[in-house]
């Protein structure tokens, strides 16, 4: 099936002009054109989007994004390359997981904090908290400031 920029850009969520500017950057070296110049967008296109959306979303430049696609274009002889920015901006995606993951513990914490403070009436009753870690949840021991 053959898909106009409006269509694939709606079943994708992002914007016609995101895609224009895709194609602008040379993201979009796949996807074929009418006589008249019309981008012709194809099922088969899907996964390509799919990849740099991806990769947009996890922070990579549409530089290095383009570097990605055009080692994509040349095939097997890139795979070595393709891999290694692949797997880097897996690293980088955990490493933002990671920290991600410490600031939901963190609002976890607070959460309980004031959640039992507001069931109290006070935050007052979290004053001895560094002294009696026993009131506290041990998942979030970490957060209290030893005196």
């Amino acid at each position: 099936m053959i898909y106009t920029v409006g269509e694939i850009a709606k079943q994708m969520g992002v914007s016609a002009s995101t895609l224009r500017y895709y194609d602008k950057e040379g993201l979009l070296p796949f996807v074929e054109r009418s006589k008249g110049g019309i981008r012709m967008f194809k099922d088969e296109d899907l996964p390509w989007l799919n990849i740099i959306e991806c990769l947009k979303k996890t922070g990579m430049s549409i530089k290095d994004i383009k570097v990605f696609i055009d080692y994509s274009m040349e095939g097997d002889s890139k795979i070595d390359e393709r891999l290694d920015i692949i797997s880097s901006q897996r690293n980088i995606v955990e490493n933002k997981i990671k920290e991600f993951q410490n600031m939901l513990d963190m609002l976890n914490y607070k959460t309980w904090f004031y959640e039992t403070s507001k069931k109290a009436g006070t935050c007052a009753i979290h004053k001895d908290d560094t002294d009696n870690l026993d009131n506290i949840p041990k998942k979030f021991h970490k957060f209290i400031v030893k005196k």
